[in-house]
């Protein structure tokens, strides 16, 4: 199943500041642009960003440079839209620009995009979808049914988790807002296709079985995800690598990806 991405979401045509120009500069872009805020750029890659709050008390004449912020978070656009979430919501941040690996403006994808990607989030058609992947790949016939599957059971097919998710996702099962996870089940396996932090958070509380769209293999056939989760030496739950959000692979600091004067 194709994940959402940054790419999807973000807003192409960006309003930048040139890193040369002014503080009277950006006034003008905010009054035009209505705005709150800008990516700095030096010949289209980023080197910082600047707000209206930047501006407060500050002359008009005075250089961009000196006002910005030059150490935010920038994204990738094959970043999961998931992650991007988490970042500008953790973050406390309303604008995340988006840069390919040269640090190149690409464009900014911001929390009402993030929202607008999670209002599509819960859909039938991704498991249904699925299923088609697997007919087509496997030439099989899938069942599709609805029931508990034992946590202990479950092979993962993903290697790293993220903290804060996890504990998001431990707060939803808590208050029984949990979305079934989604499982491939052939004889002798029952194989993790998604909700790999909400069977990590079960299991963490203690919890034994998990609500889950079953999809029914007959065939004793193995599928490549059970070969990748083989190449990754993934054999339960306990060797999914939990890692900090900042520590995204496809999340950056600026004054790490840029040299300055």
């Amino acid at each position: 199943m194709e994940k959402k991405r940054v790419r999807n979401y973000m807003t192409y045509d960006v309003v930048s500041v040139d890193i040369a120009g002014s503080a009277k500069d950006v006034i003008d872009k905010i009054q035009k642009t209505s705005h709150d805020g800008f990516p700095v750029v030096d010949r289209n890659t980023v080197v910082g960003y600047v707000s209206a709050r930047d501006l407060l008390f500050i002359q008009p004449d005075t250089p961009v440079k000196d006002v910005m912020s030059n150490r935010l978070i920038v994204a990738d656009p094959d970043m999961d839209i998931n992650d991007a979430a988490r970042v500008i919501f953790r973050s406390g941040i309303q604008k995340l620009p988006v840069v390919d690996e040269k640090s190149q403006l690409l464009g900014i994808i911001s929390n009402s995009d993030v929202i607008r990607s999670q209002i599509e989030h819960v859909s039938p058609e991704k498991v249904f979808n699925f299923i088609s992947t697997l007919k087509k790949l496997y030439g099989v016939d899938p069942t599709l049914g609805r029931g508990n599957v034992p946590v202990k059971d479950l092979l993962p097919t993903q290697s790293k988790i993220y903290e804060d998710e996890l504990e998001g996702r431990m707060y939803e099962i808590k208050k029984g807002l949990a979305e079934p996870i989604i499982v491939v089940r052939r004889p002798g396996r029952i194989i993790l296709v998604d909700g790999h932090h909400r069977a990590v958070a079960a299991k963490r509380m203690g919890i034994t079985a998990l609500d889950a769209y079953i999809i029914d293999i007959k065939e004793d056939i193995e599928l490549g995800m059970e070969r990748t989760a083989h190449a990754m030496n993934l054999k339960n739950l306990d060797d999914i690598q939990i890692l900090d959000y900042a520590r995204h692979p496809l999340v950056a600091i600026t004054h790490r990806l840029v040299k300055r004067d």
